[in-house]
């Protein structure tokens, strides 16, 4: 699960060109960077989209203050989708991936129950060669939600040069999760606080805020012997803690993959906003790429602008199949998506019809983002790599969206209501 999802790649990236030095470590030498260890790639050029016009969506007046999918109203969707079979048979294989979680969650989009989905994953099961179009279209059947209006942004999974030790040229800390973070339902305490969590660390006999990203790029964190890997560059670094997963390449060429541990609980703040609210960010310079040669280009003002962001991601190396989404099982590139759980059941196929080709397609729902909030929101996954780089780092797609359900399920939330949509 990433912290904040791709869809923050725009919005919340930030870092700085300076070395960071654990307290305690003040009077070490400042080891002078190897320029080969500052990957080249950031400084790839945004992938220009292919337009594409999306469907329409069926007109309907928006729900105020709808907090589930099915309180925002859903309706059937048109009876056939142009699903193309790569595209079908990437989502097939996602949709299996899914299945022994979908079945068992609940679901809190209010739009499904665990049952409806058993016939659809043990029929995917034995799903021939070449029969991924005609599965989706005999199990399931198209819902829009709400309005249906889309807007789906990207996130990949980055590779940024690193080592298990401190050693020259490598000298930003990647933390595991510290033992004193706690997290605290407050549910436990209050049925007026349900389905609320907070995290901080004990201090004496209160329970304070954690540690902000100051105060641990100050030090507040060494000598604990957290320290899983060092990163070469500060703002590679901050992009990876965005995505909340990545490959840290090693000085002999060998990868160490980590995955979100782990958030100190503090309120992070979009930073590409603050940038362009402050004037910072010209046209044409609000994508990832844009902002990381601000960053670069302003190394002070970079870090300030970065601090203002107290959120701090932890991670641990993952040594199986991954990155792991949400649902804890690997996601796949163009495959996989992030949503809001409240608005699509996570593990549900969904189709976006997007003005942009390469968002256009069918997607599985397998991870979430603290950004991807609402209904029809949406963070595509492409994977590891430049290519994925590129495309990620500028992706802005608008459209229509189609959760896909599974059959009946839309005349049963519409029952007993005329027809209408819920609610």
């Amino acid at each position: 699960m990433r912290m904040w999802g791709a869809a923050a790649l725009a919005v919340l990236l930030a870092g700085c060109s300076n070395t960071i030095v654990p307290r305690g470590m003040e009077t070490a030498p400042a080891p002078a960077r190897p320029s080969a260890t500052r990957p080249p790639s950031t400084a790839l050029p945004v992938r220009q989209p292919v337009a594409a016009t999306p469907m329409a969506p069926a007109a309907v007046a928006p729900v105020a203050g709808a907090v589930t999918a099915a309180a925002s109203g859903v309706l059937a969707g048109p009876s056939s989708l142009p699903i193309t079979p790569e595209s079908a048979e990437r989502a097939l294989a996602a949709f299996r991936i899914s299945c022994p979680s979908l079945v068992r969650r609940t679901d809190a989009s209010g739009l499904t129950q665990p049952g409806d989905w058993a016939a659809a994953c043990n029929a995917a099961a034995t799903v021939p060669a070449g029969g991924a179009m005609q599965f989706f279209a005999t199990q399931f059947e198209p819902a829009q939600v709400g309005e249906g209006r889309a807007f789906a942004t990207g996130y990949f999974e980055p590779e940024i040069a690193g080592s298990r030790r401190r050693e020259r040229g490598y000298d930003v800390p990647v933390y595991a999760k510290p033992s004193d973070l706690v997290e605290v339902d407050l549910g436990l305490f209050s049925d007026a606080y349900k389905g609320k969590r907070i995290r901080g660390r004990v201090e004496g006999s209160s329970f304070v805020p954690y540690y902000d990203r100051t105060q641990i790029e100050e030090g507040a964190l060494s000598g604990r012997g957290l320290e899983i890997g060092w990163a070469a560059d500060p703002i590679e670094f901050f992009f990876l803690q965005v995505q909340g997963s990545g490959r840290l390449r090693l000085p002999d060429g060998s990868v160490m993959r980590i995955g979100y541990a782990g958030q100190n609980g503090r309120d992070y703040t979009g930073i590409g906003k603050l940038m362009k609210d402050r004037g910072l960010l010209g046209p044409g310079q609000s994508s990832m790429q844009g902002i990381v040669a601000w960053l670069r280009a302003h190394p002070a003002e970079g870090r300030a602008i970065m601090r203002e962001n107290k959120s701090f991601v932890f991670f641990r190396e993952l040594t199986g199949a991954g990155p792991l989404g949400a649902l804890g099982v690997p996601v796949t590139g163009q495959a996989s998506v992030a949503a809001d759980p409240k608005f699509v059941p996570l593990g549900a196929p969904v189709f976006l019809s997007m003005d942009r080709t390469d968002a256009t397609g069918l997607w599985v729902a397998q991870d979430t983002g603290g950004a991807i909030k609402g209904a029809n929101r949406f963070d595509t996954f492409w994977g590891a790599g430049d290519e994925a780089r590129a495309i990620a780092g500028g992706m802005s797609a608008r459209g229509t969206a189609f959760v896909l359900l599974p059959r009946g399920a839309v005349a049963r939330l519409n029952a007993g209501r005329g027809g209408r949509p819920t609610p």
